[in-house]
């Protein structure tokens, strides 16, 4: 596997590439190379870090809107500073997977949720799989979709994956007009793996987030043309993460990471790619 990053722009993810295939969608928008911390998210695809939330303020959070300093020599290793963290990442491509290390430093007891917001280029016949047997967490956009009225004041509506609610989050196409985002998480579980795995025909791409002592899940955008409004397209995020809720402000405890008296957190992403030359 390949990957190629755009530090200047965020630390943002341009390429990653395997079995035979680009993963990462992309779409054309000038206004991606413009932004300035504080700006709404800019969606242009490929692999975004949103640290330290996802939605709510700052938007798609404080580092991809930022430049990102190379920390060594070969480029691998790449640093942010925001006005709260800093967050280095180191990332290792061989031997057919990426490996992304993360360390997070900040003071202790500082709360955060982490996402690594991957777009990925499929197509409608794909599927996501997600281990173990996770509960799911519906956001109000999908209160249209619900067949029953949206709980006030809710934040969100939990259930079983992979159809909870009766919607088939597992189905990634083909374009239906509608736009749902939701996270998956396993009951009861602190200190944890989440693992994710998209097949689309003979191909499939894992994505696994390892974090001792910190929440984590995998959360979806299953864009299929509702969003935006004005324009809409589609598009499929798939984003391992530390965290329970899109929206820090939502968390409650055990919905967030939080930093350890000693200011560090760390964390690993793993993806791999795989063609089964069989056939689907």
């Amino acid at each position: 596997m390949s990957v190629r990053v755009d530090a200047t722009h965020g630390g943002r993810w341009t390429q990653l590439s395997g079995a035979g295939r680009e993963w990462l969608w992309q779409r054309d928008e000038p206004l991606r190379a413009q932004v300035v911390p504080g700006d709404r998210f800019v969606d242009a695809g490929g692999l975004e870090e949103c640290i330290p939330t996802v939605r709510g303020t700052p938007d798609h959070g404080d580092a991809w809107s930022r430049a990102w300093t190379a920390g060594d020599p070969e480029g691998s290793e790449h640093v942010v500073r925001c006005r709260d963290f800093e967050l280095r990442r180191r990332i290792d491509a061989g031997g057919g997977v990426v490996v992304a290390d993360y360390a997070l430093v900040a003071r202790p007891g500082y709360r955060f949720i982490w996402a690594g917001h991957a777009l990925l280029d499929l197509s409608g016949d794909a599927v996501l799989e997600i281990d173990g047997s996770p509960r799911a967490r519906l956001f109000p956009e999908a209160a249209p979709y619900l067949g029953r009225p949206w709980p006030e004041g809710a934040a969100w509506v939990e259930e079983q994956w992979p159809e909870p609610a009766g919607i088939p989050l597992h189905i990634l196409g083909p374009g239906d007009g509608s736009a749902t985002g939701a996270v998956m998480y396993q009951r009861g579980e602190t200190s944890s793996t989440a693992t994710a795995r998209v097949r689309d025909g003979a191909d499939s791409l894992s994505l696994r987030v390892q974090c001792d002592g910190q929440p984590t899940g995998i959360a979806l955008w299953r864009n299929l043309g509702g969003f935006p409004p004005e324009g809409p397209y589609r598009s499929i995020g798939v984003e391992p993460m530390l965290g329970r809720v899109f929206d820090l402000a939502d968390a409650a405890e055990g919905d967030c990471a939080v930093t350890p008296a000693s200011g560090v957190v760390n964390w690993r992403l793993t993806i791999a790619a795989h063609r089964n030359e069989n056939g689907a």
